[in-house]
């Protein structure tokens, strides 16, 4: 079968795209209404924060030179996107969910380098806390990653039950 003619691919870049608007347009909003380290508290428990993050999850590298980081999470990111597009053509063509997991993975992936290549750094602000103890602070493409890993997961659990 031809790549451009297989469905999988196709939901897959579908999903991997609408994450990737999603998660652009939604730091363009907070890079231009919001100041650097701003906090908007919008429930008890959750608030839009504006940061910026120069290393991985966490702030994991943050502190490596920039010319050791970038390079390293530009390749990761590539190697991440080769592998992901290998496991959605490996996965049953009857699983979509997976596949669209396997997509929304993608897009968040993508969206993160988008901003790497663009700032050196990624826009995060959606900021979930409960009195003084903060989750590191995160966006659309952390969240579209951490579902569809969940989501990969979980299938891969039960389908060993």
């Amino acid at each position: 079968m031809s790549p451009l003619a297989d469905r999988r691919l196709h939901l897959a870049v579908l999903v991997a795209a609408l994450v990737l608007v999603a998660d652009q347009a939604s730091k363009l909003v907070v890079e231009r209404a919001m100041v650097l380290h701003e906090t908007i508290d919008l429930l008890p428990f959750f608030a839009l924060t504006y940061v910026r993050n120069t290393g991985a999850a966490f702030g994991v590298l943050a502190a490596a030179p920039p010319g050791i980081r970038l390079p390293l999470f530009f390749v990761v990111t590539i190697a991440a996107v080769a592998a992901l597009f290998s496991l959605v053509r490996r996965t049953p063509a009857d699983q979509r969910g997976l596949v669209g997991a396997l997509g929304a993975v993608l897009g968040g992936a993508l969206g993160n380098l988008v901003c790497r290549l663009r700032y050196g750094e990624v826009i995060d602000f959606l900021d979930l806390h409960w009195g003084g103890l903060h989750w590191p602070a995160f966006n659309v493409a952390d969240s579209a990653i951490t579902v569809g890993v969940a989501v990969v997961l979980l299938r891969g659990l039960k389908s060993r039950a």
